[in-house]
């Protein structure tokens, strides 16, 4: 039997969940709170009993984007080379069993991009960049042979494009997912593997 608190705690991630993907789909400014309070199967009121505005619910999403993008930071590895293999492939097995990890992506690109954010959700999503931190690891392991030779930057900006458009793909196409049309990690490393 679930306590109160336990069921507060599993209508609060009902919402967070529907939300995530209601915002992935119709963006921002088209995703209405009455919208999220249906797929949610709850009234509006009730959900108010949760966060007090769309922008609330909105900015504590962004929020767990960010943090989120803290978890490569966080991983060992034995060369810089295994940091991007071992990301990617924590990623897409997650992902594979936790399909709200690309709506996240989804989110996130538009958090940054998309015009009606409001401002300090904007500045949460921007004060994180995966491509100027891995940059630094790219170029620390060009000297080694680990990375193919280029602007640091410039290798760190495709190999997250490519990752992120794979993201919003399977976001938008989860029958890749029901297909097992999932692309294996060596060819997204390849962008950026040397010949070490």
């Amino acid at each position: 039997m679930t306590t109160r608190d336990e069921q507060k705690e599993q209508r609060r991630q009902l919402i967070i969940s529907k939300a995530l993907e209601l915002f992935a789909k119709k963006g921002y400014s088209d995703t209405k709170i009455g919208d999220i309070a249906k797929a949610a199967d709850m009234s509006v009121g009730l959900m108010f009993h949760y966060f007090e505005s769309k922008e609330q619910l909105y900015e504590e999403l962004v929020k767990m984007g960010a943090e989120g993008t803290k978890i490569p930071q966080e991983m060992d590895f034995e060369n810089p080379l295994d940091f991007f293999k071992g990301f990617l492939d924590a990623l897409f097995s997650y992902a594979k069993e936790q399909p709200w990890v690309f709506y996240m992506f989804v989110l996130m690109s538009q958090a940054r991009r998309s015009e009606g954010i409001p401002q300090h959700i904007r500045d949460i999503a921007l004060s994180v960049s995966q491509v100027e931190q891995s940059a630094e690891i790219i170029k620390a392991g060009q000297q080694y042979g680990y990375f193919r030779e280029g602007d640091p930057y410039a290798l760190s900006f495709t190999f997250w494009s490519s990752v992120q458009g794979i993201m919003e793909q399977l976001a938008v196409s989860p029958e890749m997912l029901e297909n097992e049309q999932f692309p294996e990690t060596d060819w997204i490393i390849d962008i950026i593997r040397g010949a070490k």
